[in-house]
């Protein structure tokens, strides 16, 4: 989780202060100074040139990530799609593509250090959102409304508005969302056989939840001889997300956007009704030994995954279709270690009013900036916007038809072969507009994500990405930085991880006690000042716009 201080990301180690005092100083010397609003310099740049490129090439600069998966032989700054780039566009427009990596592990570390120095590629991008917000409120970003309508219209086009605004800062364009072609989070799955062999059926509510899980620990054993989990469970969103938003409450949009913590990427609903009757739930799971009993210690899925393809879970939560994913094996290796094993994807927690609330992504994945010290800004927008032609995004996402892939049903079908593997390893780092493939159309892009799956598989993943967004409650937006959130972000994901773990392993007699001494904590950590601010931009909210009514606040499915 990353650490934020109201300049930017803050660590407890001496370098990290450091470069927020070096961002300071440059911000404050001039050298990011006057940051937004030269979109018309960089127009009649362009037109002194007639459009038609330079008498000597220009470098565009663009920002990659290096997740030191590449094959041999080739790099992620030099491969198949790095040349094709070149010869498609760089070639064509006079302009040398130069690739700069930066580690995928400490993106926001380099990312400060080039943006504070002036080193930053023209284009650049982040998954955080208020790491956008912070350089766009020192000014270091490139306003691009004026741009876009210039040099823009198949990304204006391919993006739309609702992408669009999430690149919003104080009403002008800082970052070009890209476009999430799918937003479902989670899913849940539970062995079948395991249902059969005790003549259940799946659980469709929370109640039959638990009724199913004391069955699978009660019964199971003498049957199949072995001793079960019922409930895998581990120390990640994905395990706890799925059930404490399950329980939350209807509430009015105030409540919705004032009582939500948002720390990193992902919207926390400490303050929520019904957020401490989840863990109650959780904390009676752990008690009566019907879930993971070393889940505190599991802070990457490690465990629960090697207990799933070892056949001792019985009901879990993943992240959509991870767990039928090649590179994850852990359906396959389940039925290779028990032959008959059944996994199929099921929604069955539920709160008062029966709905499965499930958190989802925003329509935007990462944002794409253009720093402020980019001389280059005509050439950076005519970028992307060649990246969204649709046959230009079809290549980059999908490589060469009968080389890499084949049509099926109008879909991309990847060929698995060593040589298509080598060409195509990083093309979702590359075609960076678009998060995950996107045909234009929902069930083309949900269809696609199930053709990523191992085709045995592909059946369970269509009812997969189905569940994933039943119900589902989007994250709420600002189009500002909320400034306790930056400042306290990392702290407070600590607590909340300390309030999750505390709550559910306290004895029931305790568990009011625990779970109040630990919201506490997390209040007086910061939490009392993003409750106040939150307040404060709501009311802001209001004011600007009267008549709002769930607008954007991702109040759908409550």
């Amino acid at each position: 989780m990353k650490h934020w201080s109201k300049m930017m990301p803050l660590n407890t180690g001496r370098r990290k202060a450091s470069l927020s005092l070096l961002l300071v100083g440059l911000l404050t010397s001039g050298l990011l100074s006057g940051c937004i609003g030269s979109a018309q310099s960089s127009v009649r740049q362009e037109e002194s040139t007639g459009g038609r490129g330079y008498e000597e090439p220009v470098t565009l600069k663009v920002q990659v990530y290096e997740r030191g998966l590449s094959p041999s032989g080739v790099t992620v700054t030099n491969n198949y799609l790095t040349d094709w780039v070149q010869r498609q566009f760089g070639d064509p427009n006079h302009i040398r593509m130069k690739y700069v990596p930066v580690p995928r592990a400490r993106d926001i570390q380099e990312l400060n250090v080039m943006i504070a120095s002036g080193e930053a590629p023209d284009i650049v991008f982040t998954y955080d959102e208020n790491l956008m917000y912070s350089y766009a409120s020192q000014g270091g970003l490139q306003e691009l409304g004026a741009l876009l309508d210039t040099y823009g219209p198949n990304l204006k086009s391919f993006l739309g508005k609702e992408t669009l605004d999430f690149g919003l800062f104080e009403g002008q364009l800082v970052a070009i969302p890209a476009k999430r072609s799918y937003v479902g989070k989670y899913s849940s799955y539970i062995r079948e056989d395991w249902l059969n062999k005790l003549g259940l059926p799946a659980p469709q509510t929370t109640e039959e939840v638990y009724q199913t899980l004391k069955a699978f620990k009660d019964k199971l054993p003498g049957i199949i001889g072995e001793q079960v989990i019922p409930l895998g469970f581990s120390l990640t969103p994905a395990s706890y997300e799925p059930i404490v938003w399950s329980f939350i409450e209807p509430m009015d949009e105030e409540e919705r956007i004032t009582l939500t913590h948002q720390l990193g990427s992902r919207d926390f609903p400490t303050l929520l009704p019904g957020h401490k009757e989840a863990l109650r739930f959780l904390n009676k799971l752990y008690n009566e030994g019907l879930m993971s009993p070393n889940f505190a210690l599991d802070k990457d899925r490690t465990k629960l995954n090697q207990d799933i393809s070892a056949g001792a879970v019985g009901l879990f939560s993943a992240d959509t279709v991870n767990p039928l994913l090649t590179s994850t094996g852990i359906y396959s290796q389940l039925q290779r270690n028990v032959p008959g094993a059944l996994l199929s994807p099921i929604d069955p927690y539920t709160n008062s009013r029966g709905k499965h609330n499930k958190p989802v992504y925003k329509p935007a994945g990462m944002y794409i900036m253009i720093s402020k010290s980019s001389k280059r800004t005509v050439e950076a927008v005519k970028y992307l916007d060649w990246m969204s032609r649709k046959d230009v995004l079809l290549r980059l996402q999908n490589g060469e038809e009968g080389l890499d892939y084949n049509m099926q049903d109008g879909i991309p079908a990847a060929l698995e072969n060593e040589e298509t593997k080598k060409r195509m390893f990083n093309s979702g780092d590359i075609a960076i507009i678009s998060n995950g493939r996107d045909f234009g159309d929902p069930e083309k892009n949900k269809r696609a994500e199930a053709m990523n799956v191992l085709e045995p598989y592909r059946e369970e993943a269509s009812k997969v990405l189905d569940i994933a967004l039943q119900d589902g409650i989007l994250p709420v937006r600002f189009d500002k930085p909320v400034e306790a959130q930056i400042r306290y972000g990392t702290a407070l994901f600590g607590k909340y991880e300390e309030l999750v773990v505390r709550s559910i392993m306290a004895r029931p007699s305790d568990f009011d006690r625990i779970y109040e001494q630990a919201l506490n904590e997390i209040m007086k950590g910061g939490g009392e000042q993003i409750l106040k601010e939150r307040q404060t931009l709501y009311k802001a909210m209001q004011m600007k716009r009267p008549d709002r009514r769930n607008h954007g606040t991702g109040s759908e499915g409550l």
